[in-house]
């Protein structure tokens, strides 16, 4: 997979994760920045997705596909999902929805990294 892209998204969705916990320690609910943030994050993750699935179909297959693709999808929908969640949520928690969604996938990407390259990919 592509280090300086898995730099990016734990950078973006670190960013964010702090974005969330900041709104919900200043008792605010989720605005623009968290939205955008969110969207960025979502575009680097499925550029990985993208990246992942060209090396799926350039012959690469990790020891533990069915892991893999679990992960996959999984940090795929994950970012839409926080931000949907959070935007039914009117009251400041919306801001640690977004935080703990955004987390995942910096913790997720590089589970992600760990099981593709236990075949050396």
């Amino acid at each position: 997979m592509n280090t300086p892209l898995l730099v990016a998204v734990t950078a973006v969705a670190v960013a964010l994760a702090l974005l969330g916990v900041l709104s919900t320690a200043l008792r605010r609910r989720i605005g623009t920045a968290h939205l955008v943030g969110a969207g960025l994050l979502q575009l680097l993750v499925l550029a990985l997705a993208a990246v992942a699935v060209a090396g799926l179909v350039g012959g690469h297959r990790p020891t533990e596909l069915a892991t893999f693709l679990g992960y996959l999808a999984s940090v795929v929908l994950l970012p839409l999902a926080g931000v949907l969640w959070a935007r039914t949520d009117p009251t400041r928690w919306a801001g640690t929805i977004i935080a703990v969604a955004a987390a995942a996938v910096a913790v997720m990407v590089w589970r992600l990294e760990q099981v593709w390259q236990v075949t050396g990919g």
